[in-house]
């Protein structure tokens, strides 16, 4: 039954929000956790990227059903910034995932028989208070505090990226994302299709990730943060493809 992992089936959801943060590493401290099919997607060929996208989900079903079938989930990713060249020579630019969460065990139940993001279940509170919001998870141990302004944001002190220009680059969500199986030496490729996504550039007023600090991640700077509202999305039925080096 391992087939049913491989994302058999089309998938759609409405984004009601997507709350990125993306964080820059010396690219060698990110190689350890990628597999050898895919490659770091750096900038100036010194940093890579690991974010925290924080995705409240509406109506997330099998593409085709009524909305109405449809379940609403808190989703966390933490995903790497990756490339990976196909036997045809494409290059690709995606996500590679090394962590997932969810407010549902129903999530997490179906999350785990159609994928293979290992998907556990966690508390997830938010809440809005004048200009700020919080989203937090005891269990997990996480905390981000926004602050919503009219003010032009900034780019985080000392982010990689002087221009928010070249941050969009690594907002996410990517193209793709991938999973390797390294008994058969597959790469499953999902595309994920979306319509005027423009992130808007958010304050970060307070984070912290017991996740990311497991990591023990050296140098680990805050690069930028960004939200979008409001997106229809789909993921297309996933492709395999053999890696042969």
């Amino acid at each position: 039954m391992r087939f049913l992992k491989n994302h058999p089936f089309a998938v759609e959801a409405y984004f009601k929000t997507s709350t990125v943060l993306t964080f820059a590493v010396p690219k060698a401290q990110l190689q350890k956790f990628i597999p050898p099919c895919l490659s770091l997607d750096t900038f100036q060929e010194q940093w890579a990227f690991l974010a925290v996208a924080m995705v409240q989900t509406e109506n997330l079903r099998p593409k085709g059903l009524p909305k109405f079938l449809g379940r609403d989930f808190f989703l966390i990713g933490y995903r790497i910034f990756v490339r990976f060249t196909t036997n045809q020579g494409k290059r690709l630019r995606g996500l590679y995932i090394i962590k997932s969460e969810t407010n549902s065990k129903l999530m997490e139940f179906a999350g785990n028989i159609f994928t293979h993001y290992n998907y556990s279940t966690t508390d997830i509170s938010q809440s809005r208070e004048s200009s700020f919001r919080t989203i937090q998870s005891s269990q997990s141990d996480f905390e981000l505090k926004i602050n919503y302004s009219d003010q032009d944001i900034s780019i985080p002190e000392n982010s990689p990226f002087s221009e928010w220009k070249d941050a969009r680059r690594f907002a996410g969500p990517l193209p793709f994302t991938f999973t390797y199986n390294d008994i058969d030496q597959s790469v499953l490729i999902i595309e994920g299709v979306r319509q005027n996504w423009k992130p808007k550039p958010i304050e970060v007023g307070h984070y912290s990730f017991g996740f990311l600090d497991e990591l023990n991640l050296q140098e680990l700077q805050l690069a930028s943060a960004f939200e979008i509202e409001n997106i229809p999305y789909q993921w297309k039925k996933g492709k395999l493809e053999i890696w042969t080096g």
